[in-house]
């Protein structure tokens, strides 16, 4: 038996090729409706998670670590989204080299104008497929394997909902 007669079976290849066709699947469902409301998927997962955070700000170098996002690329999207008027940048006051982003109160109607729609696929799509324990136990999983890959995901937040789990 070669290596790759052994790939076919390897029960780690089928679990992360899962994740991997769950996530394009869902992420296309979702980007749809993010259109629908003038938002791209980057723009949505930085409102929520700038929402989800204590005073709805994080500093700029822990809104990269959160998302997919390089810390150039996270400044390209504020940049936008300033100019959008859904966010808005703040100094901060004990550090003059940082920034935060701040949702402003257009962001915050833009994300409750998309959100009951984004809730809607959750649940027809993600959710209501599993039943309540195993939804408990991948949620547990997917939080130690996050802490595992991306130690730094969690930066920023408060703890409480685990602001750092994607939209």
């Amino acid at each position: 038996m070669t290596a790759t007669d052994e790939l076919a079976d390897d029960p780690r290849i089928t679990a992360l090729g899962l994740l991997m066709e769950v996530h394009a699947g869902l992420s296309a469902r979702f980007a749809a409706q993010f259109d629908e409301h003038g938002l791209s998927t980057v723009e949505f997962e930085v409102l929520m998670r700038l929402t989800r955070s204590p005073e709805q700000r994080l500093r700029m170098s822990d809104l990269a670590a959160q998302t997919s996002l390089s810390t150039s690329g996270v400044t390209r999207v504020v940049d936008r989204m300033e100019r959008g008027g859904l966010l808005r940048r703040h100094s901060c006051p004990s550090d003059r080299r940082s920034l935060y982003a701040v949702v402003t109160e257009a962001g915050v109607t833009r994300l409750d104008e998309t959100l009951p729609g984004h809730l809607e696929l959750i649940e027809r799509w993600f959710t209501s497929r599993l039943e309540p324990e195993a939804l408990r136990i991948l949620l547990s999983s997917l939080r130690i394997v996050r802490d595992a890959v991306n130690p730094d995901a969690t930066a920023g937040g408060s703890g409480v909902g685990d602001a750092s789990v994607s939209p």
